[in-house]
């Protein structure tokens, strides 16, 4: 075993690896083939793999929107999205394709007409200067719901933002 490997059976980080609890997501990119991307989100580790592949980590607590989309010959085989909450030790979380452990889901969007509707109220978010990150999670899903439903979602406002950050504050 090497001194590598001891290190991380025993629990601790590798040199060169990730913080302990740190929500790992695989990224890819063929182009025209399978596409693997984070849209927001503030990462904390990353570490290239290869020209088509890395790996990307997020602190506990963070939330990120993680895109898949795929192709075959025939056309589009997968398009979502989903904005997840990195847990924290001993928190319940829900498993994703391509995110270890899991996460709580947030948001989980499928079928392009719905992802590019969703990537719109991220858009809107940022016009607003605010980091889509930053915004409550209660939002997102409030998105979720509504777009799953076919209904258009509330805007995110300033005065909304405030209250989450007022909320957050005061929080225990």
């Amino acid at each position: 075993m090497t001194a590598k490997m001891a290190c991380h059976a025993h629990g601790r980080p590798l040199p060169d690896g990730p913080a302990p609890l740190t929500t790992l997501v695989d990224l890819t990119f063929q182009k025209l083939k399978v596409e693997h991307w984070i849209r927001f989100g503030r990462k904390s580790f990353e570490q290239i793999i290869d020209r088509r592949r890395s790996i990307v980590g997020f602190a506990p607590e963070s939330i990120f929107a993680f895109v898949r989309w795929a192709s075959n010959d025939y056309g589009t085989i997968v398009s979502r999205l989903d904005i997840l909450r990195a847990i924290g030790r001993g928190e319940p979380f829900q498993t994703v394709p391509f995110v270890r452990p899991g996460g709580e889901i947030l948001l989980r969007i499928n079928g392009w007409p719905k992802v590019q509707r969703a990537l719109a109220v991220i858009d809107a978010v940022e016009a607003l200067s605010v980091d889509p990150a930053d915004a409550s999670p209660d939002y997102w899903r409030h998105v979720h719901n509504r777009l799953s439903a076919g209904q258009e979602p509330n805007p995110y406002t300033a005065e909304r933002h405030a209250a989450w950050i007022g909320r957050r504050r005061i929080a225990p």
